[in-house]
This record gives structure tokens, C-alpha cells and sequence, in this order.
């Protein structure tokens, strides 16, 4: 096991800064996520904690040992990568085999770790197939098979499960949660689906081009976000973002709705409120000109906009509501506990 360190990490190509300083301890053990968009820098930040890219600016250590100069080989970390990187010519032994071939380790000890991983990732019956004999799960196992017989002080995972179909990447993120919290390796995870961030994290790191917007737990970052980028982008579907003025106290979205808060803000703000914390109430301030309902089964979005204005609104009900029972207008409450203010130049949440 690990403990990371990143201290103001920069990195530049030529004239264009795209990581603008990063600061974070990963502890020992833990599971960090770094979720945000396409381009955001995620993978760029990851390859350089591996040693596969250069740093401009700033220091990251492993187990207190600068490693900044060190090649990716000398800093016992082991990447699993989105498209598996096996040989297509090797079986599953020999894949997993090669890294720890390449460092001459022992033959016993090469068999014994070999069927240590593959016992662990149920793959005891394929150790003599070839990767094109495999499913896209199975390849994926034998990618973290092949990190997990090296013992390394960390795993760095990259994007691991977008080639998969949906139902096999839940299924994947909860084998890699328990393989990860068994081995108790200090690991790094990238991923856009913040799905997988909230599922996998002990800790996230929230970015956006190239800078961090938020870290916290899974949960923090949901019930507190830090910033209207990370309110937007965590939780599905997105926070409900209204334009909106406060004064006295009270929050008016435009359109005479009038909602009492606990803030002693004044001025022009972001109003946000989550879609599932949108209550049905008869007198609620909240009118939505309904457009469509979707109906998920458990429960039901209903989209529209907020009466009298072009924002649009979506609202998360529970149970199964069709189409032709969804009333033209429906109004909403939402507690004050759910309603999120955020300053409308910086994106800064407005503490209250």
C-alpha cells in the first residue's frame, strides 16, 4: 500500500495549461475518483501520477519518495487501461505472467501468484485461453489479474469499464469495489460517469478544465456541492439551476414565485434544487407547465418548464406515472435543507 502526494501539480503543452495545480493525500488504502467531463484532464492528471507523462509544475511522492524523475517502472504502480492491452498471441497465463517473466521472478512464484489472481477474479478454468476466446468482462479480468501479481503499491485505473455494456459494468464496478477493499491497495480511478464515481469512492476529485472543483466524499459532494459545475455534474439527472434574486431573504425565481431561505445573501444568485427533492404539493411556490412524463419504473421524471418562463424543470416522482395522467400544471415545494444557492460570475456556493 501507498500514500500518494500531489502538491501543486501543473502540466503544460507548450503555451496551453491543462492541469492547473492539483493538491491532494491519498491515504493508504483508500479509493480516489477522478470524474468530470471529456477534456477535463483527468486521464492527463492519472498519467502523470504513472510516469507517463511529464510534470511541468509541482511534486507528487509515493510513500513519502519524490517521483518525478523516476521512469513509470520504479514506481511500482500498476495501470489498467479502458482497452485491456493484452497480447493477442498469449494466453490468459502468460498475459498475466509477463510482467513478473520480465522482472525474473522465480517460476514457482510466477505459478503461485498467477493462480493466487486467478482464483481471486474467477478465472481458475481460462488460464489457456486466448484473449480473443474471452468476453469483453473476462479480458478485463485478466487486465486486472495482471496488475494484481505485480503487489504494487497502487493501482491506476483508466477508464476500465467503457467498453463494457451496461449491465456487465455493474456488475464489474462491484467486483473491482471488493477487490479493491480486499487487497486494500491505494488506488486512483478515472471515469466521465459519475455513476461510477458515487458507487466507487472513498473520496472524488471533482474537474474541470483542468482545475479541481471539488474533493470530498461521495455524499458530500451530492448533498454540498461546492460549486455549480459539481452540482450540475453530480447526480442523475442534473440539479434543476433557476436564474433568481434575493431579497429580505426570500428567493424570487422571476415569475412571482416567492421562496423563503435561511440567507443573509442579497443580490442576483443561482437557485438549485435536485429533481427527486421536488415534492408535489398543491400549494407549493414551484409551478412546472408540464411537457412529457418518463416513466423509469420505480419512478417517474417529469420534465416542463417553471410556469410563466422558458427554464426548463424536471422532477423526480415516485412510481410509474403515464403520460396521459400527468396534469398540464403541477406545483412543487421543495425544504430549504435541499435548496442549493450559488453566486452567478464565480459558480462559488453561496454558504448560508
Amino acid at each position: 500500500m501507498a500514500e500518494i502526494l500531489l502538491s501543486g501539480v501543473k502540466k503544460r503543452f507548450g503555451d496551453l495549461q491543462v492541469i492547473h495545480g492539483v493538491d491532494v493525500e491519498i491515504a493508504n488504502g483508500e479509493l480516489i475518483v477522478i470524474v468530470g467531463p471529456s477534456g477535463c484532464g483527468k486521464s492527463t492528471l492519472l498519467r502523470m501520477v504513472a510516469g507517463l507523462e511529464t510534470i511541468t509544475d509541482g511534486e507528487i511522492r509515493i510513500n513519502g519518495v519524490r517521483v518525478n524523475e523516476k521512469e513509470p517502472m520504479d514506481r511500482n504502480i500498476a495501470m489498467v487501461f479502458q482497452n485491456y492491452a493484452l497480447y493477442p498471441h498469449m494466453n490468459v497465463f502468460d498475459n498475466m505472467a509477463y510482467g513478473l517473466k520480465i522482472a525474473r521472478t522465480p517460476k514457482d512464484e510466477i505459478s503461485k501468484r498467477v493462480g493466487e489472481a486467478a482464483s481471486l477474479l474467477q478465472l481458475d478454468g481460462l488460464l489457456d485461453r486466448k484473449p480473443r476466446q474471452l468476453s469483453g468482462g473476462q479480458r478485463q479480468r485478466v487486465a486486472m489479474g495482471r496488475a494484481i501479481v505485480r503487489k504494487p503499491d497502487a493501482f491506476l485505473f483508466d477508464e476500465p469499464l467503457s467498453n463494457l455494456d451496461a449491465k456487465l459494468r455493474v456488475q464489474m464496478r462491484l467486483e473491482i469495489k471488493t477487490l479493491q477493499s480486499n487487497l486494500g491497495v491505494t488506488s486512483l480511478y478515472v471515469t466521465h460517469d459519475q455513476v461510477e464515481a458515487m458507487t466507487l469512492a472513498d473520496r472524488m476529485i471533482v474537474m474541470n478544465e483542468g482545475r479541481v472543483e471539488q474533493i470530498g466524499q461521495p455524499l458530500e459532494v451530492y448533498e454540498h456541492p461546492a460549486s455549480l459545475f459539481a452540482a450540475q455534474f453530480i447526480g442523475s439527472p442534473s440539479m434543476n439551476v433557476i436564474p433568481a434574486t434575493i431579497e429580505g431573504g426570500v428567493v424570487h425565481l422571476g415569475n412571482g414565485c416567492r421562496i423563503p431561505t435561511d440567507t443573509s445573501a442579497s443580490g442576483e444568485v443561482m437557485f438549485g434544487v435536485r429533481p427527486e427533492h421536488l415534492v408535489m404539493d398543491d400549494d407549493g411556490p414551484i409551478t412546472m407547465e408540464t411537457v412529457m412524463a418518463e416513466p423509469l419504473g420505480a419512478n417517474t421524471l417529469i420534465h416542463g418548464r417553471l410556469a410563466g418562463t422558458d427554464t426548463t424543470l424536471v422532477a423526480s416522482v415516485d412510481g410509474a406515472v403515464p403520460n396521459s395522467e400527468v396534469a398540464r400544471e403541477i406545483r412543487f415545494a421543495a425544504h430549504s435543507s435541499h435548496i442549493h444557492l450559488f453566486d452567478p460570475r464565480s459558480g462559488v456556493r453561496i454558504q448560508r
